[in-house]
């Protein structure tokens, strides 16, 4: 076999650098084309995207949707709320039952349903005992053997994880296998530090030809700081809804109740959010600096005024440092 010629790999080299050199394509802003919309929700761990989801979702099917939640995180919490607090079998724990007994999993082993809401739990393995992320993708093959890929459904909501940054949780913006993303956030640096990463992840995977774009942030437990709004702003993506830092919600959220009802206190608020939900188009976001993501809180709240103060070697060793001369032979130069 001949080896190509100089100028066959020159030519070869350039265009590769010319396909690099190319921008990618903007993100579409509209209507998606699949009948089924799959958005990814990630946040901060304890910022709420479970409650937010529970009753995002509930609201959905009491609006005549066909919604599929599908946990994502290995606490395995997300249906939680929506079952009134009892816990689901996950996907990962009842396959390896399965398999043990020799038997094939059925969708009615993992998913459940409520008032029009069908759920599941991909879950994960204990600590100490496995990689979440290679569960996430364990999760995701078992779905597509029962047939996600068939599944008629209006809105496939995923609940994931924002502060793991391994393969599998990146994996609806790495594979574009949701068409937009949403986080939840709230006026704390921590939760905004965890938005603005899952923002960079969906700017790195469109470099590199991805599709996926961010949809809007959900404010949660909003004291009216305004932060988790200047965020936003900044970072060139809506506030699809704000949910109050309210006391009647966080005991109604303790004790398993579902607050996203037609008709209830809350219920215009879901409505709202349900709305913007399904007809938010997928946009490209500015990430922030980390100086800029700073600069949205006071010094006092993040100590900007702190002074890097470099260590010494008697403060690593407790005594001082000879310096002893070298041997090294330095020619000087004429």
């Amino acid at each position: 076999m001949s080896q190509p010629s100089n100028a066959q790999t020159v030519q070869f080299v350039q265009k590769l650098r010319q396909e690099a050199a190319q921008e990618p394509a903007p993100v579409a802003t509209g209507a998606p084309t699949k009948e089924t919309q799959i958005i990814a929700i990630y946040g901060k761990g304890g910022i709420g995207k479970s409650f937010t989801l529970a009753n995002l979702s509930y609201m959905m099917a009491q609006q005549g949707k066909k919604v599929l939640l599908i946990g994502c995180d290995p606490k395995s919490d997300t249906t939680s709320l929506l079952f009134g607090g009892k816990a689901c079998p996950t996907i990962i724990e009842t396959s390896s039952k399965k398999k043990l007994a020799g038997e094939p999993v059925s969708i009615g082993d993992v998913c459940f349903k409520r008032d029009g809401v069908f759920a599941m739990e991909l879950g994960g393995p204990e600590v100490g005992r496995g990689c979440g992320g290679r569960g996430i993708i364990h999760g995701f093959e078992t779905l597509e053997k029962l047939g996600f890929h068939d599944w008629g459904f209006d809105f496939v909501l995923l609940d994931f994880l924002g502060d793991v940054v391994c393969g599998g949780f990146g994996l609806p913006i790495a594979r574009d296998m949701c068409q937009k993303v949403i986080v939840v956030a709230s006026n704390d640096l921590q939760s905004l530090y965890v938005a603005n990463n899952v923002c960079s992840a969906v700017e790195y995977f469109r470099k590199l030809g991805g599709n996926v774009g961010v949809a809007g942030v959900v404010i949660n437990k909003d004291d009216g700081t305004g932060e988790a709004a200047a965020f936003a702003e900044q970072a060139g993506i809506p506030v699809l809804a704000a949910i109050p830092a309210d006391d009647d919600i966080r005991r109604k959220s303790a004790s398993y109740e579902i607050i996203g009802k037609p008709g209830g206190e809350w219920g215009p608020l879901f409505e709202s959010l349900a709305l913007n939900v399904a007809e938010a188009p997928p946009q490209r976001p500015k990430p922030l600096s980390q100086d800029e993501l700073l600069a949205l809180f006071s010094a006092s709240a993040v100590g900007r005024d702190v002074v890097l103060e470099p260590a010494t070697e008697v403060d690593m060793t407790g005594k001082q440092h000879v310096v002893k001369p070298s041997l090294e032979v330095v020619y000087e130069t004429v």
